[in-house]
């Protein structure tokens, strides 16, 4: 069938079964645009382009299908680069295509150009300009292939505005054929061997679950193995999800800002089963003294990622769901009692916890309301900062695709667009944003978005005057020299009804509850401005590049677990007393 170049491109993404696109038009794009708007796939017209590129990293979170974003050249395809280098870093499928100009003026510095494909190299799995119409059709393909295949990531296409005007035949392939692209799927046999072994012998195994288990959809066999195998287990940043976080063998997060519990753990262990992670900094601190005396299996279908950070003993080079299933048709059911005693005191001298501050609202109890209140089953997109750290605390995800979060880039002003593109993605799904006063401010303006399409996001800002994490780290590594760090805003909840959106504030605590009660039955988007105690730290912290021997924050969490004991004697002793008065 022959067709424009641009009509193509929209053919194709339908044969993709693409349902949404996060986008943003001009110029060089706007064929592209022409036939969308004859096309059954919805487009969401977001505010800024880093938005429609957050969207659908949210969207590919939170649903496991790849996101398409949509951008014209120049400033439209370099607004997408954070947001494609933030899916890049954790290994989110997404397929962009952006405008450019004609090829006869590619290179001329004609208006609106830029090279996105030299921009965005670094930052993508693979990209492509287009140069010739014929070859359309089999790129788009081969974008989404790329994109949701192997270890999954962002893929551009850069489109040139002749190309998308060129009469092609639209012949749309079936099969991928890359020669220099062969993901390996089944891990070898010898080596899976090698890794029963290993765990039929360890003493103190641990499983180091990320976020290759969610792409993978390999939660159920990480399940399977931990309690055939009584091993305990802690998830990544990434992973949260991944494995039950009710489950009595979850040991929260490790690393920086993780658990206790977990760090002993994995700095005690004989065996670590790492598994979809990459050894990354936040986590292991100083590599020379991270998990000293384990023999480490690594598990993770890029063989790039195999001794990269840390050396392995055992690697295996394969989808993490293919290669566990293999693992559990030759392990035995073990117990490892002394070791699950040993973790159990852990968590019960070094809790999770936070002083409770007199008239002051306490951002960890915030999180712990949302958690009640929507009994650990909505989907919760984070900013990064203090409040990213404490959502990964304090709400117990128990299900893969909850957790919609920026790891590696870290990037601020993800959260909002991010949830956006989750609740498009999941209509069904409750969807909190929980965010800062610096991150949300980022790309407030999405709440556009969010309000024309009728998104019921919830955006709980906790609001605590500052760049809250710079501001922890000005405490404790330059002197409280607070430099630049205090952050003024405006009137949160007046700016979300200036959006047409609902806006509410809270001071205290005892109006959380019934403030989250009031949100949740609104059908729209809502923001809600909880001000927050403004000097409160994330508490247990191991200081960049250090070792869990310089673990930060343990007489915080000494004293918040003596503060809550005191309140549940105080509170049990009450008790007694009315039940003697009646």
């Amino acid at each position: 069938m022959r067709m424009k170049g641009a009509q193509a491109v929209v053919a194709a993404l339908e044969r993709e079964g693409v349902e949404v696109v996060f986008g943003y038009p001009g110029g060089a794009i706007l064929g592209v645009y022409d036939y969308l708007y004859d096309s059954k796939i919805r487009h969401i017209l977001t505010r800024h382009e880093q938005g429609a590129a957050h969207m659908a990293d949210g969207y590919a979170r939170a649903t496991g299908k790849p996101g398409v974003c949509i951008a014209t050249s120049g400033p439209g395809a370099t607004n997408l680069v954070t947001g494609l280098a933030t899916a890049h870093m954790d290994s989110i499928p997404i397929v962009a295509i952006t405008g450019q100009v004609g090829r006869d003026a590619i290179g001329r510095d004609a208006f609106q150009e830029a090279d996105i494909t030299g921009i965005t190299l670094p930052i993508t799995k693979h990209n492509y300009l287009v140069k010739n119409p014929a070859d359309l059709p089999r790129i788009i393909r081969e974008a989404f292939h790329i994109a949701t295949t192997g270890r999954p990531g962002p893929v551009l296409i850069d489109l040139p505005k002749d190309v998308a005007t060129a009469e092609v035949d639209f012949e749309y392939p079936v099969d991928v054929e890359l020669p220099g692209y062969k993901p390996t799927y089944h891990g070898h046999p010898r080596q899976i061997q090698e890794a029963a072994k290993a765990i039929s012998e360890a003493k103190r195994p641990i499983l180091y679950v990320g976020g290759g288990v969610i792409a993978s959809g390999a939660a159920r066999e990480v399940f399977e193995l931990a309690e055939r195998c009584s091993i305990p287990t802690t998830t990544t940043l990434m992973g949260l999800g991944a494995f039950p976080g009710r489950h009595p063998l979850f040991l929260g997060m490790p690393g920086m800002h993780g658990t206790v519990a977990a760090n002993f753990a994995l700095d005690q262990c004989d065996l670590l089963i790492a598994v979809g992670v990459r050894f990354d900094d936040r986590v292991t601190g100083d590599v020379r003294t991270f998990s000293p005396n384990s023999v480490k299996i690594h598990i993770d279908i890029d063989p790039a990622e195999i001794g990269k950070n840390v050396k392995v003993q055992i690697p295996i080079v394969g989808d993490a769901r293919l290669v566990l299933r293999a693992l559990l048709d030759q392990v035995e059911p073990a117990l490892h009692t002394e070791w699950l005693a040993q973790i159990q005191a852990w968590k019960e001298e070094y809790p999770l916890g936070y002083v409770e501050r007199s008239g002051a609202l306490m951002p960890q109890f915030v999180v712990e309301k949302v958690y009640e209140l929507t009994g650990g089953n909505a989907v919760i997109a984070t900013d990064v900062g203090q409040h990213q750290m404490w959502a990964a605390q304090y709400y117990l995800f128990d299900q893969p695709r909850q957790f919609v979060s920026s790891g590696g880039l870290g990037t601020m002003g993800f959260g909002f667009p991010a949830a956006i593109g989750a609740q498009v993605g999941r209509p069904d799904a409750a969807v909190f944003c929980i965010s800062g006063d610096g991150s949300f401010q980022m790309n407030v303006q999405e709440l556009a978005t969010a309000v024309e399409n009728n998104l019921p996001v919830k955006v709980c800002v906790l609001n605590n005057t500052f760049l809250g994490m710079v501001r922890q780290w000005q405490e404790l590594f330059y002197r409280e020299r607070y430099s630049a760090s205090r952050m003024v805003s405006p009137d949160f909840a007046r700016l979300a009804e200036a959006y047409g959106a609902t806006g509410m504030v809270v001071r205290k605590a005892e109006d959380v509850i019934p403030t989250l009660r009031r949100a949740m039955e609104v059908e729209g988007p809502v923001v809600i401005d909880f001000q927050v105690a403004p000097g409160e730290n994330v508490w247990p912290f191991i200081p960049a590049g250090k070792s869990v021997a310089q673990i930060m924050g343990l007489e915080e969490l000494k004293k918040a677990k003596e503060q809550r004991e005191a309140r549940a004697q105080a509170g049990q002793a009450g008790a007694v007393r009315r039940e003697g008065q009646a």
